[in-house]
């Protein structure tokens, strides 16, 4: 059994509405948390890493921050793996203040890593499954740069494919032709800077947002350069976008390579523009998982499964190949 102390007045912060928080981390351990007044005592064979996730949400609530579910999801996922220190430069690193006056800061230790590698370079690479906040960060990092007068505009650009669905001819001008593939991006920037101030940047041309398509021919200077759902562009398309970033510009490409949208998989710019342009200096890669999610729980969940049948599936045909192989080297 162990046992440790936890003011009265962050007792609440830290336990979670109905004692939420506590329901997760005995599910997660198979351990009993029993408070007694300002004492804590926790029962089971896990009780050493319940007690060190509470301590750390302890000291997170002693530093008046608020205590979420995503929080204490993380925490309890990476336990053993992150030390309180990273934890901590985490929780120190705010991007910006969004338009509820909420601090938008990094939830994980892979997003805390995006994010340096967006300070350090000029094109950055962001992989990962949804829900790990690689657009919603680029978002954040490009318009804190617009505020700090860094670049003179922002521009976002995304292609348009649909998600395996032939939605036929739209009706209206070129913008509304565009706007459903261009919904994610908008839905980002209201959060961040307000409907209000989103749409007078882009009436005065600060803010623009188009499709790929439209990036041909141009020399994008002073800009910050959002290039979204990057694992549906061609090869040629790839480039074309990369050799449009011009003088005092920053381009970050996101993208998820498990849910490429072209009709042959297997060309995708992405993957294609990540294995030729390694190791070049001012170009960075950031690689997020599983771990970073930070949308409801079940998101993190349902990605891991649909990664351990990838796995088994490769597995088979490695396997088939192989037989297939040592098949023919017999015969001969």
């Amino acid at each position: 059994m162990k046992t440790l102390q936890i003011s009265n007045a962050i007792i609440g912060n830290v336990f979670g509405k109905l004692d939420a928080n506590i329901r997760k981390i005995e599910e997660a351990y198979g351990v009993v948390i029993v408070n007694r007044g300002e004492q804590i005592q926790i029962t089971g064979d896990k009780s050493d890493q319940a007690e060190a996730v509470l301590q750390k949400l302890a000291a997170f609530a002693n530093r008046g921050e608020t205590i979420d579910e995503q929080q204490v999801n993380y925490l309890v996922s990476s336990q053993g793996d992150v030390d309180f220190a990273t934890i901590e430069k985490i929780n120190d690193d705010t991007v910006c203040i969004t338009n509820s006056g909420r601090p938008l800061k990094p939830k994980t230790v892979g997003q805390k890593k995006y994010l340096d590698q967006i300070r350090k370079n000029t094109i950055v690479f962001a992989i990962g499954p949804a829900g790990t906040g690689k657009t919603y960060l680029a978002m954040a990092m490009a318009i804190t740069a617009l505020r700090n007068q860094e670049v003179q505009r922002i521009i976002l650009t995304r292609p348009a494919i649909e998600a395996g669905e032939k939605l036929g001819f739209l009706p209206g001008d070129l913008q509304q032709k565009v706007d459903p593939y261009l919904r994610p991006l908008y839905d980002a920037l209201h959060d961040i800077m307000g409907a209000e101030n989103f749409q007078k940047n882009v009436e005065k041309g600060v803010i623009e947002v188009a499709p790929l398509a439209y990036m041909r021919g141009r020399t994008l200077d002073n800009s910050y350069i959002v290039l979204d759902e990057a694992q549906n562009t061609t090869p040629e398309q790839m480039k074309m976008f990369l050799t449009r970033i011009g003088f005092g510009s920053k381009a970050i490409i996101t993208g998820d390579i498990t849910q490429i949208d072209l009709p042959d998989s297997g060309k995708s710019g992405l993957k294609d523009a990540v294995g030729i342009l390694d190791n070049i200096e001012g170009i960075g890669l950031s690689e997020l998982t599983a771990k970073d999610v930070v949308r409801h729980p079940l998101v993190q969940k349902i990605i891991n499964a649909y990664e351990k049948r990838d796995a088994r599936i490769a597995y088979k045909q490695k396997r088939t190949l192989n037989r297939k192989g040592t098949a023919k080297a017999r015969q001969k």
